[in-house]
């Protein structure tokens, strides 16, 4: 894996950290009209951070588990997005025509990003502990 650099590294760990407190912060109905933005900025920063760790090896589980860490990352995004629509409503508008038009509305958008974080979360904590693992098994098997 191409490790970042110290700048990239602590990019990488004030998004994540920012995302958290955002989501923290929307959670426990604090400031919601910044949180949401924290949040989203976070994610956007988390993300493209990860996504400048390449793997240059062979190995087709590590490269499954990052594809796998990629869907997770643009859950985040999604999510950061879900939860600006929530607290803002930019697209309540455009659904609420009619009133099955608002339930479609509020179907997909209201409070919906607590779960595409939930998923993107548990596929992050799992893909970041397998890639470990599998990196120091091939490690292991090149050095023998």
């Amino acid at each position: 894996m191409r490790q970042l650099s110290k700048l990239e590294s602590i990019i990488y760990l004030l998004g994540g950290m920012t995302m958290v407190a955002g989501a923290g912060l929307y959670a426990f109905f604090i400031a919601q009209s910044i949180a949401c933005w924290v949040m989203l900025v976070g994610a956007l920063t988390f993300v493209l951070m990860q996504s400048r760790q390449r793997y240059d090896g062979s190995s087709l589980a590590i490269r499954r588990l990052r594809k796998i860490m990629t869907i997770a990352g643009l859950g985040f995004i999604i999510a950061g997005f879900f939860m600006v629509e929530d607290s803002y409503m930019f697209l309540r508008p455009v659904f609420s025509n009619t009133a099955e038009g608002y339930t479609t509305y509020v179907n997909i958008f209201h409070h919906n990003w607590v779960i595409l974080l939930l998923i993107s979360a548990i596929l992050e904590m799992y893909t970041s502990h397998r890639i470990s693992y599998e990196l120091k098994k091939e490690l292991n098997e090149a050095s023998n």
